[in-house]
């Protein structure tokens, strides 16, 4: 991943460390990161690994570059560039979790929204102002939003401009955890630590269920089956039993 400008990628053994790394523009998303993070999701989609994301400096995420974004037409529009990004990113087949901090506004909610599990400081906002730009939250807030806090806390953040800081945003399950400055990216190590000790096709089969729309019990029945015939899941409950004899 050589050359890259707006993000910073750390490797580790189970996972990726993504850090936005814009941090005199409170990390804004522009067309050159959309590039640089379609570009860690293909590797990610070729070689499967929790993925950690996170901001450099006192943001997560201020929102879009808005220059570039005033010079967006309607074709744009109609290409979701954002969008795209963040639906991909919402399809990784293992984890993802985002630590923020400070503001994670518009484009920057959106991103966080597309993660599956939140940490956030007591610094963090979370809001999408984009109505007041003449815009609208269109790069996945308005169908993830409402099932992250159900309908009526989302439409007071996209039609009423409530800005959820760290308490409510735990209150609402938007977050699984607060924690105090500076230690976020600490805290979601300690829960991609946990998950790594899972095994990696019942995430991937769990995360795939979950997020598969509507009522589906013939589904899971078939990912069970797919599970129950592997080697893990024999070796891993005959450790359980043996450890507890």
């Amino acid at each position: 991943m050589s050359e890259l400008t707006t993000v910073h990628i750390a490797d580790h053994a189970d996972r990726v460390v993504v850090t936005l790394d814009r941090p005199a523009q409170r990390n804004a998303i522009n067309v050159e990161m959309i590039g640089e993070l379609h570009r860690v999701c293909e590797r990610l989609e070729r070689e499967p690994k929790l993925l950690l994301l996170t901001g450099r400096g006192e943001h997560f995420a201020g929102g879009a570059d808005i220059g570039q974004l005033r010079e967006r037409n309607r074709d744009d529009a109609l290409a979701g560039i954002n969008r795209n990004l963040f639906d991909r990113i919402a399809r990784l087949s293992l984890p993802t979790v985002a630590a923020v901090s400070g503001y994670a506004l518009g484009g920057g909610a959106e991103l966080a929204y597309a993660c599956d599990m939140r940490i956030a400081t007591t610094t963090a906002k979370f809001g999408n102002p984009e109505p007041g730009l003449g815009i609208m939250a269109a790069a996945g807030a308005s169908y993830r939003l409402p099932q992250l806090v159900g309908a009526s806390v989302a439409k007071q953040v996209l039609l009423g401009g409530r800005v959820l800081d760290a308490d409510a945003a735990l209150a609402t399950g938007l977050v699984m955890q607060v924690t105090d400055p500076d230690t976020q990216v600490d805290a979601a190590h300690r829960v991609l630590d946990r998950i790594a000790r899972s095994a990696p096709l019942a995430l991937r089969l769990t995360k795939t269920i979950v997020d598969a729309p509507g009522f589906h019990p013939f589904a899971d029945d078939i990912a069970q089956a797919v599970l129950f015939g592997t080697d893990d899941k024999h070796t891993r409950m005959t450790a359980f039993l043996e450890k507890k004899a």
